[in-house]
């Protein structure tokens, strides 16, 4: 896991690499704050593909965004023993919407592990790493969120999804108010309308994503990156 310093952050978005790096990270905060991460996912997941670069799902084909900012877009196609394997892990959570948020996390972290000799992206490395941008196989969260909304969106589809409904993904946060630029992939329960992120950028490649209330989310700043809490 990589966790740096504020003053580290700072120098990594004044970088002159910085247009070549993070160029999807710049239009994805452009809201902040609950009513605009509200408006954000509200709308149709095309616009997000559409606006980072990316590509929607095609049948059991998934475009694996990486590279930094959907730089390059991989396309890995789902077996019939994958779409067993998947749906296994997801039938794991139809006690509850608090057990089908547990089955996500297996999901995705399935996923990294199964694209990732394909992609190159088994030693993807997790949190802010200023060093890798435009390197194939490295993500950024504009990656990951795109390619947790694109396997959760594929789920939905296929009706392995219970409890929640996929959204956009949201994104918040400038360094003067604390909070560092982010973004992730977003679910809603559709028992109780609350959106929660999935997000799989903090740790590297096949660890847990953490799964945290939108308002908790909302509310983070750069300390709380080496164990946010997850509820």
């Amino acid at each position: 896991m990589v966790v740096q310093s504020d003053s580290h952050k700072h120098m990594y978005f004044s970088n002159k690499k910085f247009k070549k790096v993070s160029r999807g990270l710049v239009l994805a905060i452009a809201a902040v704050g609950l009513s605009a991460c509200m408006s954000q996912i509200n709308r149709p997941t095309s616009t997000w593909y559409a606006q980072m670069g990316g590509i929607e799902n095609k049948g059991d084909t998934l475009y694996i965004c990486h590279g930094f900012g959907c730089a390059y877009r991989t396309a890995v196609t789902f077996s019939q023993k994958d779409k067993r394997r998947l749906r296994a892990i997801l039938k794991r959570g139809s006690r509850s919407p608090e057990a089908e948020r547990a089955a996500i996390s297996k999901a995705v972290q399935w996923q990294e592990k199964r694209v990732g000799p394909v992609v190159g992206s088994s030693n993807d490395i997790g949190g802010l790493d200023m060093s890798n941008g435009n390197v194939r196989g490295q993500m950024d969260c504009i990656d990951e969120a795109t390619n947790t909304t694109s396997l959760l969106a594929y789920a939905g589809s296929q009706g392995w999804l219970k409890y929640h409904r996929v959204a956009r993904p949201a994104s918040r946060g400038f360094f003067f108010d604390g909070k560092y630029p982010h973004a992730s992939a977003v679910v809603v329960d559709t028992t109780t309308d609350i959106p929660w992120v999935v997000d799989s950028w903090r740790l590297s490649n096949g660890e847990p994503p953490d799964i945290l209330h939108m308002s908790r989310w909302l509310t983070m700043t750069s300390a709380d990156l080496v164990k946010p809490v997850n509820k």
